[in-house]
């Protein structure tokens, strides 16, 4: 069963409320049992096209839940993706203010910038890294506008995929580097390591994230654009943040990113 106008509307007013307020709501896969994924992409479009209108750029997308540590935490089996926008980009070493979020979590990744387009349901790893120009060291800030992170697929999906914002460090060109599945990461919170992963655990290779993206927007009718940015998933697992804490995660030859929370 799929969601009426004025549920869907419902739905993403909650959503919206619930991040200006930084106050999140229950879950709306119990509030609104009929919600499936078709609806929740649905809902998470009329919250892009409502910032769009507002001011905001679309600048790309991110694709969450690839990794099995991910995927365990949150208790799904399959990947989403969520709208990047410009007003959630942080530089690099920027200072972040934890209450402008509900339950915000830190998760290093490898950002890919393209330089041509990617489109159609044929779209193959090697598709992606022909149209990558360069990669960059990443962290995605994750928060969920869902009370408690009890969130279904559902649910996370509706959320913009649990999108809140991201820094990226300096920008490699491609051919610059070795296999992006073997770029190790060391997540650093206030200089103690507290995970750490590679790009292999993102599907197996970053930019096969990257390639399911393309040929899921494509079922949309979209395509991914030249100049857009994607991050492809985290390679650990998310541990929240707190005031006062700074978080720094070591890419090996890709280099560093860091954020502090104030």
């Amino acid at each position: 069963m799929s969601l009426t106008y004025v549920q869907r509307e419902e739905a993403a007013r909650l959503l919206r409320e619930a991040e200006h307020r930084a106050t999140p709501v229950g879950p709306l896969s119990a509030l609104l049992p009929g919600l499936d994924l078709a609806g929740a992409y649905a809902v998470q479009r009329d919250n892009v096209s409502w910032r769009v209108a507002d001011g905001a750029t679309v600048i790309g997308h991110k694709v969450g839940l690839t990794s099995a540590a991910m995927q365990r935490l949150l208790g799904v089996d399959e990947p989403d993706f969520g709208h990047l926008l410009d007003d959630m980009v942080h530089r690099d070493g920027a200072a972040v203010r934890v209450a402008r979020y509900c339950a915000p979590r830190v998760e290093p990744e490898i950002c890919f910038r393209l330089a041509r387009p990617l489109s159609g349901p044929d779209v193959t790893v090697e598709d992606v890294l022909a149209a990558t120009d360069a990669v960059a060291p990443a962290l995605e800030i994750v928060d969920s506008r869902i009370r408690d992170w009890r969130i279904t697929l559902v649910d996370t999906v509706a959320d913009n995929a649990s999108s809140a914002g991201l820094a990226c460090g300096p920008w490699t060109p491609l051919a610059q580097l070795p296999d992006l599945a073997a770029v190790p990461v060391d997540l650093v919170v206030d200089g103690e390591r507290v995970a750490s992963g590679s790009g292999a655990e993102v599907l197996g290779h970053p930019a096969a994230a990257v390639a399911w993206l393309a040929r899921t927007l494509a079922d949309f009718g979209g395509a991914l654009e030249p100049g857009h940015v994607v991050l492809p998933g985290a390679m650990t697992t998310a541990p929240f943040v707190t005031a006062g804490q700074k978080v720094e995660a070591h890419f090996g030859l890709l280099g560093p990113v860091s954020l502090t929370f104030t």
